[in-house]
């Protein structure tokens, strides 16, 4: 089942390694419903989840893409701390793969800073010392380019690298920059959805993640 030869691991944030999930839901369902009362409900925005959020808004209206935005972010900062919580299992995951020697980062499509805010509730911040944020490249994910320039600041390359994430724009970025990937079961859009984008791994829970590279064998 081990993948030895992989020495890197990059990380999706949002719904990967923390439970944004109730924050994202809760910001998307507020600012849309300040624009359209009562239109939108929490199952309406889950496709919404994972691209930027200028593409998520530009599809509702594009005239009010960049004022929705502003509104979504100024939300999202205000109950960020209260609302994000940890998966089980992901700290210690993420311990252990650093204990061992493991290169990782972060390739979101969230901005650096409010990754680094991130990280810091989830406890992560200190395992993470390259963070690719939306604000840090030109073309998000599925593109490959984030995750290329998280391998070249890395010292890595695309065969020694796995791509972890809970959405199709993880698995397809992944596989456009060359990468293993592995899909998270936990994703707020179902396994079902995921399956569909044939990762190469879907984990059931993060510590499987350790088997996948080889880490459980060097214990």
């Amino acid at each position: 089942m081990s993948t030895s030869n992989i020495t890197t691991i990059l990380f999706d944030l949002d719904g990967t390694l923390i439970n944004t999930n109730d924050l994202i839901i809760a910001s998307f369902v507020n600012t849309l419903n300040l624009y359209f009362p009562d239109k939108y409900k929490e199952e309406d925005v889950l496709p919404f989840m994972g691209p930027p959020l200028y593409e998520s808004f530009y599809s509702v209206d594009q005239e009010l893409a960049h004022e929705m935005v502003a509104k979504y972010r100024e939300f999202n900062l205000a109950n960020h701390d209260q609302l994000v919580k940890e998966f089980e299992g992901v700290y210690e995951t993420v311990e252990a793969l650093h204990h061992a020697g493991y290169k990782m980062a972060i390739v979101s499509t969230k901005l650096h800073d409010t990754v680094l805010r991130g990280l810091k509730v989830g406890r992560l911040d200190r395992f993470f010392d390259v963070i690719i944020g939306l604000d840090d490249v030109e073309r998000a994910k599925p593109d490959p380019e984030p995750l290329q320039k998280a391998l070249k600041i890395l010292d890595s390359t695309p065969q020694e690298a796995i791509m972890v994430g809970d959405n199709h724009h993880d698995i397809l970025g992944g596989k456009n920059a060359g990468t293993k990937t592995a899909g998270v079961s936990w994703t707020a859009k179902g396994r079902n959805y995921l399956d569909q984008f044939e990762p190469d791994y879907i984990l059931e829970h993060m510590s499987e993640l350790l088997a996948i590279v080889g880490a459980a064998e060097s214990e």
